[in-house]
């Protein structure tokens, strides 16, 4: 039996009797990249703030590295190896470019942010860095404000920062909208190179391209309730998800 890196089980979440989560299943393996589909209302995000211990849940478990992590506050996980990227990127907008990254490795090495950079770990990050740089394919000036750079880049570097903190799994939240195909392609590769590094990814994306080429398994939800799991293949020909989703228009 393989060993779940993040489990899901048996999790419920209503919110004012509006169900959002309803026994809803999930695991992430090492190297994994676990796509969660659905249409409106689905409740993909809501199992990520569950996840991410931004929501509590109304009763079932979340484990991680076998660890009951149901009742942990969200900074706790985040300290544990949970990352999490965000529909809009969240920076510190009044924040240089530079500073922003180093929250990044400030959750790895559990220092401050001028230990962090310039301590003993500040090469691994500086290495880690430009190996991630080289992928998103842009330079930009340090000092600048986060701001300063185009949405679709401030989008790719917020996998970078997250990336950045070495996590265990990384929680991304619809990566590729509002990007061209060629930043697309730069956050599929961000992705690859994350389990490529051992890392577990849950993927929310509507680009169906970029579910069916980068996802190893993919979970659908609807109405809160997972309606089906299993291979990119499985999935695309799964008539209960096309008439769910596939046929259907995108959500939010």
């Amino acid at each position: 039996m393989a060993e779940y890196l993040l489990e899901v089980r048996n999790v419920n979440k209503s919110f004012g009797g509006v169900v959002t989560a309803e026994n809803v299943n999930m695991t992430v393996e090492a190297g994994q990249i676990r796509g969660l589909i659905g249409p409106n209302g689905a409740g993909k995000t809501t199992l990520l703030n569950l996840i991410s211990g931004i929501y509590d849940v109304d009763s079932g478990n979340i484990f991680f590295k076998g660890q009951d992590i149901t009742n942990l506050p969200s900074h706790q996980r985040a300290r544990m190896g949970i990352g999490r990227t965000f529909q809009s990127p969240r920076f510190m907008n009044r924040a240089s470019i530079e500073d922003n990254l180093k929250v990044g490795i400030d959750l790895l090495n559990k220092h401050s942010f001028i230990q962090s950079f310039f301590g003993k770990k500040g090469h691994d990050f500086l290495a880690d860095l430009n190996e991630l740089m080289e992928i998103v394919g842009f330079t930009f000036d340090w000092d600048d404000q986060i701001t300063a750079l185009p949405y679709g880049q401030q989008k790719l570097l917020e996998i970078v920062r997250a990336m950045l903190a070495g996590p265990s799994v990384i929680l991304v939240d619809e990566p590729a909208a509002g990007l061209n195909k060629q930043e697309q392609e730069r956050a599929s590769a961000l992705l690859r190179k994350a389990v490529d590094s051992g890392m577990g990814v849950v993927l929310i994306e509507h680009s169906m391209d970029m579910v069916m080429s980068v996802c190893d398994r993919i979970t659908v939800l609807s109405f809160g309730r997972v309606i089906a799991e299993g291979l990119p293949y499985e999935i695309a020909n799964n008539k209960q998800v096309i008439e769910a989703y596939l046929g259907g228009d995108d959500d939010a």
